[in-house]
């Protein structure tokens, strides 16, 4: 046996010997363990990817459901109404502003104000700026709302010269609804069109406090408007018509395929399509306050069963279309083709505008021949009345018978 006091001697050289053991041919193996309990447990994260993928999927169920939403076009609106309700709004609810007669060009300014509502507060709002899904997704309604906002524009520049002073709160309008359509910061296109709608406000008010001129009754300051429309529309149709490569088919559009653009690519055919049917929709709604703000004028000219006419043409591209995509199909084929069709409306519309500027050109109406709109409305229902009644009495019914591309508006902003 060793004594105690060699204990210490023993551990130190024990120590000493399994040291450099391990040092020269590395560390011993431990022994495996016996017990399950002495393997240290990893944790399991594999659940995690089925709650994010649900995540997922909902959120893509979501996003197409409001682009379904949102993608649904605004219905048309009485230019007849707008005055009073825009009006009363601008006025901050004073009822002496709410309920004077309003000058030639209220209706006008009102239509303009309503159109730019709709822009803001349509379902899914402003989309043609959106940097988040389902907006970014999502071309149709951007390319309708383009069309809207460039006849927002077009009138918005004309009305200075309709009105026999110089309003400056038109001129302000004017230059906020030029601002780019595509601007996502501070200050973004909603809150530009915001500022342009509050300026027509403004103009809307010293309509019907007397502080405005409102419009004369000189023709050539339509005429100038409507050649600005009439070259939007023959754009238009060239771009529509350009979606089929086939000569003998546009002849029945009436359009020189050889002067006319390059065959329209065919992710581009719904945007040109849309941007058409907004283009339409405002102009839609621009001459029917027209007739009622140029009564006087159209008139003199003989022209009011053109502008009935050019309404009736613009009206037909606002029906539904049925399909849930664009169809480019041709002649008697299984698929029709939209852009054919629209470019027929829009066609002849522009024949329509251009005789109708022709009409217009050089005519003069005194002050003392303007009406109001209400005189409009009114001569305008009792016209409907007597019609109704020798309809009851003979119990006869009588059937009638910079759009820019995208690589322009940078230049057009």
């Amino acid at each position: 046996m060793v004594s105690a006091s060699f204990s210490p001697v023993l551990s130190v050289f024990t120590w000493f010997k399994d040291g450099v053991i391990m040092a020269v041919f590395g560390k011993r193996k431990t022994a495996t363990p016996d017990r399950t309990s002495d393997v240290l447990e990893r944790p399991d994260y594999g659940w995690i990817w089925k709650p994010l993928l649900a995540l997922l999927v909902l959120y893509l169920l979501v996003t197409i459901a409001l682009g379904f939403w949102w993608s649904r076009e605004p219905e048309p609106f009485d230019v007849s109404r707008v005055v009073d309700v825009q009006r009363g709004n601008a006025a901050d609810d004073t009822a002496d502003a709410a309920s004077a007669e309003a000058r030639s060009g209220a209706v006008t300014a009102a239509t303009l104000m309503t159109m730019v509502d709709t822009l803001l507060d349509k379902p899914g709002g402003y989309l043609r700026n959106d940097m988040m899904p389902p907006g970014l997704w999502l071309d149709n309604q951007p390319n309708w709302e383009y069309g809207v906002l460039r006849q927002v524009r077009d009138m918005s520049s004309a009305l200075s010269s309709f009105d026999a002073g110089e309003p400056e709160s038109v001129e302000a309008a004017t230059q906020r609804f030029q601002a780019n359509s595509r601007d996502w910061l501070y200050p973004s296109t909603e809150r530009r069109l915001e500022q342009g709608r509050d300026a027509l406000g403004n103009y809307l008010v010293a309509l019907g406090a007397g502080e405005a001129e409102g419009f004369h009754g000189e023709g050539d300051a339509m005429v100038a408007w409507l050649e600005r429309v009439d070259d939007r529309l023959d754009s238009l149709t060239s771009r529509l018509s350009a979606s089929v490569d086939d000569p003998d088919v546009l002849q029945g559009v009436d359009v020189d395929s050889e002067d006319g653009p390059a065959k329209t690519p065919w992710y581009k055919v719904d945007d040109y399509f849309y941007e058409a049917r907004g283009s339409a929709w405002a102009l839609m709604h621009l001459f029917q306050a027209l007739q009622r703000d140029q009564a006087s004028l159209l008139e003199a000219a003989d022209a009011t069963a053109l502008v009935d006419g050019i309404v009736a043409e613009l009206e037909r591209t606002q029906r539904r279309l049925w399909s849930p995509v664009v169809l480019n199909g041709s002649g008697f084929g299984v698929f029709a083709n939209h852009s054919l069709m629209m470019a027929n409306y829009t066609q002849r519309a522009g024949e329509l505008i251009t005789d109708l500027s022709q009409q217009l050109e050089s005519v003069e109406v005194g002050e003392g021949d303007a009406s109001s709109p209400s005189d409009t409305d009114t001569q305008r229902q009792d016209e409907g009345a007597e019609e109704e009644g020798s309809d009851e009495s003979s119990n006869e019914s009588v059937e009638d018978s910079d759009g820019e591309e995208a690589s322009d508006e940078s230049n057009q902003e």
